[in-house]
């Protein structure tokens, strides 16, 4: 952080806002502040409700921001559904599969999204469908997971554009066996639970919701569950990076998070640092068209003066002129 164009209020409410939010990087505490105009209140307060899982003030269900879904520049991770194969034949099948899949998967999510066309379930409350998800999970599974956040898909991709935070989408199947078993195994994980509430905004539906279907047609996945999506802001553009598909153990799924996490986190750390550029130049804008306006002011309150002397000499010269005319009318 460059203290040089920071104020002593300024860089005491990074520090204020660092100690009650425990956030580290002071470029992030810096990013929030300004985002909120520098009222630390506010910023603290939306900072406390994101990391309940809350949706921030600029969370909006209107205009949400557009994904570039390019399976080409995506880390994909695949696992064959459990039971599917076993043994060695299985490994190479798998091994095989995978890599076919990496390279041909674009291709072929084009082809089913042209050709086939299922009905889809009517999106009434996307919102109730996700809060209906995170009890079912509570109840069925364990309180103890990743802090859900509690808005729609729209309102989570607005959050992690605004927020710079990697965004992880996990959609579940109902009666499907690998689900219940990363529910129940993995995304209750201390070590799991800990690296995505650390690093990341983590959102869930299940597709059986008007919500979740939609959004599993958003992101043209397969038939293929557990399905896990990373989304980030890169290149000014929100880009889902990495999609997971199949069954994943909790090491498994961390050092895939990890991996994806430190691919593409130079991405996120250039846009608060192009974000903080831009609202130093809009200061210096603002500071520079201030300053210029008084100057403007100030030659203008002179040129003003300036007349008002004018107009006082000649009304003064004036009255002089007709003092001496009367004088000379009265002597003649």
């Amino acid at each position: 952080m460059d203290e040089m164009d920071l104020s002593p209020d300024q860089t005491e409410k990074i520090l204020q806002f660092q100690d009650l939010t425990g956030i580290d990087n002071l470029a992030v505490c810096r990013d929030a502040l300004q985002r909120h105009s520098w009222d630390l209140e506010v910023a603290v307060q939306d900072q406390l409700n994101i990391s309940e899982g809350r949706p921030s003030v600029f969370a909006s269900e209107n205009s949400p921001p557009a994904v570039v879904n390019d399976g080409i520049i995506q880390h994909v991770f695949y696992s064959p559904p459990t039971g599917r194969w076993g043994g060695p034949f299985g490994y190479f099948i798998s091994f095989v599969f995978q890599f076919c899949y990496n390279t041909f998967s674009s291709i072929l999510r084009l082809a089913i999204s042209i050709f086939w066309r299922e009905p889809r379930r009517q999106v009434i409350d996307p919102v109730g469908d996700v809060l209906k998800f995170i009890a079912y999970f509570n109840e069925t599974y364990s309180r103890n997971h990743p802090v859900f956040y509690q808005g729609s898909y729209a309102q989570a991709l607005n959050d992690a554009k605004q927020e710079l935070k990697f965004l992880v989408v996990y959609l579940h199947k109902e009666n499907n066996s690998d689900c219940a078993s990363f529910c129940r195994d993995c995304l209750t994980d201390p070590e799991v639970v800990d690296y995505i509430n650390s690093n990341t905004l983590f959102w869930a539906c299940s597709v059986d919701t008007g919500e979740g279907e939609r959004v599993s047609h958003t992101l043209k996945i397969s038939s293929v569950f557990p399905f896990i999506a990373v989304i980030i802001l890169k290149d000014s553009k929100m880009t889902l990076v990495a999609r997971m598909e199949g069954p994943t153990n909790n090491s498994e799924l961390v050092s895939r998070l990890g991996a994806v996490v430190s691919a593409n986190i130079t991405f996120l750390d250039a846009a608060r640092s192009e974000r903080i550029a831009r609202s130093l130049t809009q200061t210096i804008r603002r500071e520079q068209d201030a300053a210029y306006l008084e100057s403007l002011r100030a030659d203008q309150e002179k040129e003003r003066r300036r007349h008002e002397e004018l107009e006082r000499k000649r009304r003064q010269e004036e009255f002089e002129q007709q003092m001496r005319h009367e004088e000379q009318l009265r002597k003649e």
